[in-house]
């Protein structure tokens, strides 16, 4: 009776070993792939030409949070899916509020009244000049603002005029603040489904990497 519970207490100390190393494995392992894919994702953005906010936008989260589990599992997001499926997909953008779509040239101010990303219902009027709208046959039609005087030094970009300047009329120009298009259409630059795949693939040895020796018992 004594040897049959010395070694029903021995197996009950390795099983519980095992299941701890178990936990640890697949929670390392699931954590690793994880932020593989995170990274790749990111580094997609970035490679596609889409900036460093967009990148950054993916986030990741693993459940249960704080422990280890043999049902760990990962889950990657964005902060910005709508972007992300429009070039995911390439897709058709058009206006929803009007005709067109108004696209702020480099010459436009990157923000506008408020702080929010500039457009022509907060373009600051008030400072630089009411904007003008201009009517081309065969080519996208345009909003300008006119008697601009480029600025000097860093700055750089465009103020309004003296009345000085308005005067004499040098060093005035009119300056193009947005294209307006019916539509955009928005190419197919990213494949998310590729790099979540490729990285699942990965995970059984992951968790075969992550797992921890385990004594055996005498």
């Amino acid at each position: 009776m004594r040897l049959e519970a010395a070694i029903t207490g021995n197996l009950h100390k390795f099983m519980q070993k095992q299941s701890e190393a178990a936990e640890t494995a697949v929670t390392n392992g699931v954590r690793e792939i994880t932020e593989h894919v995170k990274q790749d994702l990111r580094q997609e953005v970035t490679a596609a030409g889409l900036g460093q906010k967009l990148a950054m936008a993916w986030r990741s989260q693993l459940y249960p949070k704080g422990g280890k589990s043999v049902e760990t599992a990962g889950w990657v997001w964005t902060k910005a899916p709508k972007l992300i499926d429009a070039f995911n997909r390439g897709t058709m953008i058009r206006s929803k509020k009007g005709i067109f779509l108004a696209i702020p040239t480099s010459a436009a101010p990157k923000r506008g009244i408020g702080g929010k990303r500039i457009n022509p219902s907060n373009f600051p009027e008030p400072s630089l000049g009411k904007l003008r709208f201009v009517y081309r046959r065969g080519a996208p039609s345009l909003l300008v603002v006119d008697n601009l005087r480029a600025r000097t030094g860093k700055r750089g970009g465009f103020a309004r005029a003296s009345e000085s300047a308005l005067r004499t009329g040098r060093g005035l120009s009119t300056v193009v603040m947005f294209i307006l298009l019916p539509q955009v259409m928005l190419k197919k630059r990213l494949n998310t489904q590729v790099i979540a795949q490729r990285w699942q693939l990965e995970l059984p040895d992951a968790v075969l990497r992550n797992w921890p020796d385990v004594p055996s018992q005498d």
